[in-house]
């Protein structure tokens, strides 16, 4: 008789411990859904962009969007939806389009490259999208705020500055998506 051992199913098959994730890390690219919410007008134009604000590993405030990665047998429609609820509460209300097709894919190398986009921990690729939220937004994980910003808010300097591995110009690259100001 072969002995056979019960376990309760794991509620996040597709995910990694710290130390697969590590050597995964080391020898592939990861790969990302990043997006960034924007409240719309009546005639579908962008009015507000919701950047995140949190603290980085050093301790500096920057903003930041929504980010996560794709979990193993997950669509890119599963884990936009799961991220964009965990960073920005449940009853925020995206809507996604029925055609799910990004405004960039973003490369990250964890060094200097012609992307511009740097992540030391890994090379990941993530598809962006541009997401319009509805209803109320609370920050959860490790975010203190979902700021709203006026589109110009968003592109200025002083903000885009504050993104961490050149992350800045993808909000730069999603108004020229959304035809802001057109």
């Amino acid at each position: 008789m072969v002995a056979m051992t019960v376990r309760t199913p794991d509620p996040n098959p597709g995910w990694l411990d710290e130390t697969e994730l590590a050597a995964a890390r080391a020898r592939l690219p990861m790969i990302y859904v990043e997006a960034i919410p924007v409240r719309l007008d009546d005639f579908g134009r962008v009015v507000q962009v919701g950047l995140l604000y949190r603290a980085d590993a050093s301790g500096h405030f920057r903003y930041t969007f929504v980010s996560g990665r794709v979990q193993y047998m997950q669509s890119a429609r599963d884990a936009l939806m799961r991220h964009l609820e965990k960073d920005l509460g449940p009853l925020a209300m995206p809507q996604l389009p029925m055609s799910l097709a990004p405004f960039t894919v973003a490369e990250y190398f964890p060094y200097a490259s012609s992307s511009g986009l740097t992540d030391d921990r890994q090379h990941a690729i993530a598809l962006c999208y541009v997401v319009p939220v509805r209803g109320d937004t609370q920050p959860r994980q490790d975010a203190l705020q979902v700021a709203w910003l006026t589109p110009e808010e968003a592109l200025s300097s002083e903000v885009t500055d504050e993104f961490e591995g050149g992350r800045g110009k993808l909000v730069t690259q999603a108004m020229a998506w959304a035809n802001w100001g057109v």
